[in-house]
């Protein structure tokens, strides 16, 4: 694989590009420039209109590939609750709505969730964090893999490390949330993690970066 070779990732959140940056370095793809959407100044949104996980992933990387020109690396994960019939799942990032006034929507998101479940008793708390992942390249050719965890919800946030639902998050077996592990504890289990280790095995495998890209 030649040095340098440009993949974007699309995505503006900036945990996100952090976290994909190091699982996919650390799954095999270390010779290629990670960059997020923010370095194409006027790259639209993509919204978020499908109704599974890879749909939406593939959404985005379609858009981002075909806007660019470069191969694309998209995702798109949640948190499913039991209780909820799976829910928040494709809306997890939006679940609180416009609710709040300013406050982080991360924030907002998970406190909705534990209030929504808060009269559920301990053994019906399970949950499960799922992510698609997909590698769009210009010539239209498509990777996709997944990674889910299972665990159960705690009554209150613990822990500051990750993001999003993650404190609220207790992996099956773990005595601490996926906010209360390092980063590269993290990786090792997650969804994000297990999805994307599985794409970058697809793409060193099939050397999909050189002949997918169109360079020599």
């Amino acid at each position: 694989m030649s040095p340098a070779r440009r993949v974007v990732l699309a995505t503006r959140n900036p945990h996100k590009i952090v976290e994909l940056r190091r699982i996919l370095g650390d799954a095999g793809l270390p010779d290629v420039e990670l960059v997020g959407v923010d370095s194409y100044p006027g790259l639209p949104e993509v919204p978020e209109t499908g109704d599974t996980f890879e749909a939406n992933a593939l959404l985005k990387g379609r858009a981002v590939s075909r806007a660019t020109g470069e191969l694309a690396v998209a995702d798109d994960s949640g948190l499913c609750v039991e209780a909820l019939r799976g829910m928040p799942g494709v809306l997890s990032a939006r679940w609180s709505g416009d609710l709040g006034n300013g406050e982080d929507r991360d924030a907002l998101n998970l406190r909705l969730v534990l209030a929504q479940v808060a009269d559920v008793p301990d053994e019906r708390r399970g949950a499960w964090f799922e992510c698609a992942a997909v590698a769009v390249f210009p010539t239209g050719d498509e990777l996709v893999a997944h990674g889910r965890i299972r665990g159960t919800l705690t009554r209150a946030p613990r822990g500051a490390n990750g993001f999003g639902y993650d404190p609220i998050f207790l992996p099956t077996g773990s005595p601490r949330t996926t906010a209360e592990m390092s980063a590269d504890e993290k990786d090792a289990i997650s969804h994000r993690g297990r999805a994307f280790r599985a794409l970058a095995r697809l793409l060193v495998s099939a050397e999909a970066v050189d002949e997918g890209s169109g360079h020599e």
